[in-house]
């Protein structure tokens, strides 16, 4: 958790090493530091699906929707990676 406030802080795997033992937090400077290549890199990651661990997936997973929700100009073309699709329990 931050400590001014008392919302978790968000975690992910650094986007040059996607299965890093040590998460790196999603910060608006990491935000901002994203371009179409490096978009593109992580997109694909995604779509391949070829992660050592489910929390290496997930945590490029969270990154992707942090961007669609900061950074929409970039994410257009992956934003199906993202979207959840509602389903029946029954």
């Amino acid at each position: 958790m931050t400590s001014d406030s008392l919302t978790p802080e968000p975690l992910i795997s650094s986007s040059q090493a996607p299965a890093a033992s040590s998460p790196v937090a999603i910060t608006p400077e990491r935000l901002a530091a994203f371009d179409d290549d490096a978009i593109a890199e992580l997109a694909q990651r995604l779509e391949d699906d070829d992660y050592p661990s489910a929390f290496a997936g997930l945590d490029d997973w969270h990154l992707l929707r942090a961007l669609a929700i900061h950074r929409p100009d970039l994410c257009g073309p992956y934003v199906h990676l993202v979207d959840q699709e509602p389903f029946d329990e029954e």
